[in-house]
């Protein structure tokens, strides 16, 4: 064990935890109304509790378990068995690695939180997230970082996909099943309603942006010079793609908003998230500029080209973040071509088959949707009995 790179996966750990709570559930829930952002911020922290539950029993051990298959981890390490204060994985405790990729399990599906906000059945979201953790997004952890089919030595040979802290792994399979999600939805029946409070969208994506550091600094678990740089590419992408949406707002529509700089951080480092090993300085921020650009023209092509309501974009800037930053990976010479391309498409294939199977299971058992009166009056009152504002103050 090496004490300095423990202290800073432990450190790591507690900021991407911060990135789901409470920083996921500021930025979703400031970008809804005011009647829906009690229910934002309960799929978030509900779906965290599950989350981190499903991951220490089975979860884990799917995705990092001892088995010999490049599809799945096996079942030897189910309820952390064999894992105790002793056992290593590389320079770590395994506890604490089984911890950081915890906090990994839980903000993958909260992404998808931002697809669905307003409309949704809470029964739905507990349901389709446990499911779809296990049986979507831990496998792909396993072929990408577990020794999988994905990895080297893998279907692609000595040299496998890379993917640093999860443009596959996380990014591309939350976008896809979220636009599987917006699309079995349907749309909102009521679109206009602006942020109710931007001021929240952007202490949301101010903690986002910090805990990220522990998101791509951390997945180098090691406190050396490659988490340094990971951390400082992950900064440099972030402000420039800010910059860049912003400038790209103020050219289209002649204004530049709060909310549109803060979302253009949130491209900036999800496509920075797969290359932030890989990359330096010069290269992250080529990739910020184009994201902020990129994702930008993403939520125009989903939202008023293809018509879908993905309520808050989450497919537009993390899926196609993700997916942008795993193939510049190829493009600026840090991975192979083959490696970079095919994992993307068998992913890409995997999570949309598993996620259209279990939307259809699983609205078969609980209610998709809420009904018309539900959806008008908001979530927080009908669905949790509460109210995030004193309407009579």
């Amino acid at each position: 064990m090496n004490g300095a790179d423990t202290a800073w996966i432990i450190v790591a750990t507690a900021l991407v935890l911060m990135m789901t709570l409470p920083g996921l559930a500021l930025f979703y829930g400031g970008l809804v109304r005011s009647r829906n952002v009690l229910s934002v911020f309960m799929h978030c922290y509900a779906v965290a509790c599950l989350m981190s539950i499903l991951w220490f029993v089975a979860g884990y051990s799917i995705a990092f378990g001892g088995g010999t298959s490049g599809f799945w981890g096996g079942l030897d390490k189910l309820l952390l068995s064999g894992v105790d204060a002793d056992s290593l994985s590389g320079t770590l405790p395994e506890v604490l690695f089984f911890a950081f990729q915890m906090t990994f399990a839980i903000i993958t599906p909260a992404l998808i939180v931002g697809a669905y906000v307003e409309r949704i059945g809470f029964g739905f979201v507990l349901l389709f997230s446990g499911l779809w953790m296990l049986l979507c997004y831990a496998p792909v952890v396993h072929w990408v970082w577990g020794g999988g089919m994905l990895a080297d030595g893998g279907i692609f040979g000595e040299t496998g996909v890379r993917d640093f802290a999860g443009g596959i792994v996380v990014h591309e399979t939350a976008g896809i099943a979220a636009l599987v999600l917006a699309v079995f939805l349907g749309a909102r029946k009521n679109q206009t309603t602006p942020p109710h409070n931007p001021g929240m969208v952007m202490m949301g994506a101010a903690l986002l942006w910090v805990g990220w550091f522990g998101f791509n600094g951390g997945s180098q678990l090691a406190a050396d010079g490659g988490a340094a740089m990971a951390l400082t590419v992950t900064h440099i992408s972030a402000a420039m793609a800010s910059l860049t949406w912003a400038l790209w707002e103020k050219v289209k529509f002649g204004k530049a908003s709060l909310v549109g700089m803060v979302t253009g951080t949130i491209a900036g480092l999800a496509s920075i998230t797969p290359a932030s090993g890989f990359v330096g300085p010069v290269e992250a921020m080529i990739i910020g500029a184009v994201a902020g650009i990129l994702c930008q023209e993403a939520v125009n092509l989903i939202r008023n080209t293809l018509k879908i309501d993905d309520t808050l974009d989450v497919f537009a800037v993390h899926g196609v973040g993700g997916i942008f930053g795993t193939i510049m990976i190829a493009v600026f010479g840090a991975g192979a071509w083959a490696a970079q391309l095919g994992s993307l498409v068998i992913v890409g294939v995997y999570t949309v088959v598993v996620s259209v199977v279990l939307v259809l299971v699983v609205r078969v058992m609980t209610p998709l949707r809420v009904d018309e009166e539900t959806e008008e009056q908001g979530l927080d009152l009908i669905v949790h009995g509460e109210r995030a504002y004193d309407v009579s103050s």
